[in-house]
């Protein structure tokens, strides 16, 4: 897709230094691209803490490893 977008040189700039793109496309992609992985694992973070992962009192560590590896 093309797209016009004003964007100023100083930031362009800096954003193709950081994502080592051959080009301004390149690097806008994976500028855009690193950005949503990130906003996913914000997302995933944001999950976790509001409804956190709670293991059984009686599933010790040792417990879980010892069914893990039975199976």
């Amino acid at each position: 897709m093309k797209v016009t977008a004003l964007i100023p040189d100083d930031l362009i700039d800096e954003v193709k230094k950081e994502t080592g793109g051959k080009n301004i496309t390149e690097s806008l992609i994976i500028a855009l691209k690193q950005y949503l992985a990130q906003k996913k694992v914000d997302y995933l973070i944001d999950e976790v803490r509001s409804n956190p992962l709670i293991a059984m009192e009686d599933q010790a560590a040792y417990k879980i490893r010892k069914i893990n590896r039975e199976r």
